[in-house]
C-alpha cells in the first residue's frame, strides 16, 4: 500500500516535497491555511545546489522566462549620496548567468502547477491536533475533518503550527538576530527598474526595489532592536507607529517611505530570526524548510535551502523502508548545508544593515572602488556546499 503523507504548508518547501514524494509513489495530501496560493511578492534567488534541484524537476524552461535579472544594487551614504553600484552576484557570491531570480509567487505557482492534478490540496484549513499513535498519526483539522496518515511533515514556515504541536513552543528554537523589518509596496515613481537602492545609518536600513518601471516597487525598513518588540505584534497600528518612530529622518526617500508604509494594505512586519533545532523529527512527524531551519532573509538563501531540504527528505523516505532511518539520513545529509547557509546571516547586520558605526564604515570602505565584497566568496561556498544525491539511480529509476 502507498504510504500516506500529510504536508502542512503550500508555499515553497511544501509543494516541492509533494512533487518528489508523488514522483516516488507516495499518496500525498497538502493542507494550507490560506484560501489560495500567494501571488506576486518580492524576488527570491535560486542558486547553487538549489538550481540543480529545479533542473531535476524540469522547471528551468518555466522559470527562465520569469527571471527578473536585477541589474544593480546601489548603496547610499547617510546623506543619500551614492557610494557605489554593484551587480547582485558581487554581494551574494552567486554566479551570473546561472542563478535564477524570480518572484516568490511565480516560483510557488510553478511548483503548484507540477502537482495540482496529482496530489490532494486542502486550502483554507489547518492542522488542529496531531496524535502520533506509533503506527500512524491521527490528525484533526480546524474544519473538523479527521484523517489518518503514515507521516506528517511540517512545511509551514518560520512560525510553524506543526512545529508547535509536535515539538513545543517556538521560543525553544527561535534565535532572534537583533533586527525587525517592515515590508510593503508603494508607487514606483522613483524611476527604478530591475534594481534596488539601499540607504544605511548604523543599525538601520531603508531599501527600495523594483522589478518593472510600470509596477509598484517594494519598500523595506529594517532596524536593530535589542529585544523583540512583542507589544507591536498586537496590532498593525502599533507596528506602523514603531517603524515610523524609528525612521524620523528627512533625507533621501525616507519620509515618503514612512508615509507609504502607514498607508499600505500589504504591510508585513516581523523580526529577523532563524530556527535552530537539535532534531528535525520526532516519531512520525518531521519538519522541512523554514519550519525546521529558517535562515532569515538576511541570508538570501531561505527558498534555496527549502528546495534542497525537500528534495533530500523525499529521497531518503523513498530509499529507506522505515521513517526513523529516513529522517536520520535526511538530517545527516542536509544539516551541514543548512548551518553554512544560516551562518551567512549574522547578528551584526552584515552587508544589509551594519549595526554599528564601525561596521558601517568598514563596509563602506570595502564598497568604494570594489566590484565585489569578500563575503561573496563565503556565500558561494555555502550555496554549493551540498552535492545532491541521485536517489532515482539508487532506486533504479
Amino acid at each position: 500500500m502507498k504510504r500516506k503523507i500529510l504536508i502542512s504548508g503550500a508555499s515553497i518547501a511544501g509543494p516541492s516535497l509533494a512533487y518528489w514524494l508523488d514522483r516516488y509513489g507516495f499518496e500525498v495530501t497538502v493542507v494550507e491555511k490560506a484560501s489560495h496560493l500567494r501571488g506576486g511578492g518580492y524576488a527570491i534567488d535560486i542558486r547553487g545546489t538549489a538550481r540543480d534541484v529545479v533542473e531535476r524537476m524540469g522547471l528551468l524552461p518555466r522559470l527562465r522566462p520569469l527571471h527578473v535579472n536585477t541589474r544593480q544594487i546601489t548603496f547610499l551614504d547617510p546623506g543619500g549620496a551614492v557610494l557605489t553600484s554593484l551587480r547582485p552576484e558581487a554581494l551574494t557570491g552567486g554566479a551570473e548567468g546561472l542563478d535564477l531570480e524570480v518572484r516568490r509567487g511565480d516560483l510557488a505557482d510553478c511548483l503548484y502547477g507540477l502537482v495540482e492534478d496529482k496530489v490532494e490540496f486542502l486550502f483554507g484549513d489547518s492542522v488542529a491536533t496531531l496524535d502520533d499513535r506509533g503506527g500512524h498519526v491521527e490528525v484533526t483539522f480546524d474544519s473538523g475533518l479527521r484523517r489518518t496518515f503514515d507521516l506528517v511533515i511540517g512545511a509551514d514556515g518560520l512560525h510553524s503550527n506543526t512545529r508547535g504541536l509536535a515539538f513545543g513552543p517556538e521560543e525553544r528554537y527561535h534565535r532572534y538576530l537583533g533586527f525587525c523589518f517592515a515590508g510593503f509596496t508603494m508607487p514606483n515613481d522613483f524611476g527604478l527598474e530591475r534594481e534596488g537602492v539601499l540607504w544605511n545609518v548604523p543599525g538601520r536600513a531603508a531599501a527600495l526595489y523594483a522589478h518593472e518601471s510600470g509596477e509598484p516597487m517594494h519598500g523595506f525598513l529594517t532596524f536593530a532592536r535589542d529585544e523583540p518588540p512583542f507589544t507591536a505584534f498586537r496590532t498593525p497600528q502599533a507596528q506602523r507607529d514603531l517603524v515610523a518612530a524609528t525612521f524620523p529622518d528627512t533625507v533621501w526617500e525616507i519620509p515618503r517611505m514612512v508615509t507609504a508604509m502607514r498607508a499600505a494594505d500589504d504591510l508585513f512586519f516581523d523580526v529577523v530570526s532563524q530556527i535552530h533545532m537539535p532534531a528535525w523529527s520526532t516519531g512520525r512527524v518531521a519538519l522541512v524548510g523554514d519550519a525546521a531551519y529558517a535562515t532569515s532573509f538576511m541570508s538570501g538563501q531561505g527558498s534555496s535551502v527549502s528546495l534542497v531540504g525537500a528534495y533530500v527528505l523525499a529521497g531518503e523516505l523513498a530509499t529507506h523502508g522505515d521513517h526513523v532511518t529516513a529522517f536520520a539520513a535526511y538530517e545527516k545529509t542536509v544539516r551541514d548545508f543548512v548551518e553554512r547557509n544560516q551562518a551567512l546571516a549574522t547578528e551584526g547586520g552584515g552587508v544589509v544593515a551594519p549595526r554599528t558605526r564601525q561596521r558601517l564604515d568598514e563596509r563602506n570602505a570595502m564598497l568604494r572602488g570594489r566590484t565585489a565584497l569578500p563575503s561573496g566568496a563565503a556565500g558561494g561556498a555555502a550555496h554549493t556546499a551540498l552535492v545532491l544525491p541521485d536517489y532515482e539511480r539508487t532506486l533504479g529509476g
